[in-house]
């Protein structure tokens, strides 16, 4: 790839990738823990865990491109972590105290309706995390707080107790506002801040290209034990239906999570500058 390609590579990642809780060092060795690989292959097959071979290309190719070696080398980490680094941290479903489920779209309400008022259908993609917060729940029962999408699978569906539903905003004169991951993540630390033994440690469930940005907003929002559950496969399958446009195809939801990453990435860099 010569200078001028990754430069356009790079920089379509940087105009189009959440606040990573994590530093780029940690995020490189949250992929060495990682259950499923998901950085970069050698030559004899074995995995370059970190990505470490790939930085040192980008960073040679931006230092020459941006003629700033200091720049490259300071850029590069950030753009491998959310450009191509999708596996979240994970463990052992044994230490989860309890479970986070975000869902991921929706379907456009069945009966019509004014969209502001009619809550949308969960829709099918919010079923299939359902079901994986289910399998997660017959290995660890634990207490679960569940997007409203995925509450209501879990309860008519499973039958499930000891599930907590966050639910959307509905102001007086019945207009919906629906929470963000970070408000979601928000109102289940206002739940578990209540628990005798404090915040304990979370089990995030969500879609596969969404879930990493969920467990990085489960920290920020003040949940910094959080991981997702190892040994689970997390749904992956766009509903191509879905009322969310940006949920609808693969190509088009990462650069709408790589953009919201960029976004919290550019609030903590600005947060920690003085003066």
């Amino acid at each position: 790839m010569d200078r001028r390609t990754f430069a356009l590579a790079a920089m379509t990642g940087v105009a189009a990738p959440v606040l990573l809780a994590a530093t780029p060092a940690e995020a490189a060795g949250n992929s060495a823990a990682n259950s499923a690989g998901g950085s970069a292959g050698r030559a004899d097959g074995s995995k370059d865990r970190g990505g470490a071979r790939l930085q040192r290309e980008m960073s040679a190719n931006l230092s020459a491109e941006l003629d700033d070696a200091a720049t490259a080398r300071a850029v590069v980490p950030s753009v491998f972590d959310i450009g191509f680094n999708w596996d979240p941290p994970t463990t052992s479903p044994a230490k989860l105290d309890f479970i986070v489920a975000y869902s991921f779209g929706n379907r456009a309400p069945a009966g019509g309706g004014d969209p502001t008022k009619v809550l949308y259908e969960p829709g099918p993609v919010n079923e299939a995390l359902a079901d994986t917060v289910a399998r997660v729940r017959a290995k660890r029962n634990v207490p679960v707080y569940a997007q409203w999408e995925i509450a209501r699978f879990l309860t008519s569906k499973y039958r499930m107790t000891d599930v907590t539903s966050i639910e959307p905003v509905i102001a007086a004169d019945g207009t919906i506002t629906y929470l963000s991951t970070f408000g979601v993540a928000a109102q289940v630390l206002g739940h578990r801040k209540q628990q005798p033994g404090g915040v304990g440690t979370a089990g995030v469930v969500g879609f596969r290209d969404h879930v990493k940005r969920c467990v990085e907003t489960t920290r920020l929002a003040g949940m910094p034990a959080a991981y997702a559950p190892a040994g689970f496969t997390m749904p992956g399958t766009y509903d191509t239906q879905s009322g969310q446009a940006w949920t609808r195809r693969r190509d088009l939801y990462l650069v709408h999570d790589m953009s919201a990453q960029w976004q919290m990435l550019e609030q903590t860099l600005l947060a920690g500058q003085t003066g």
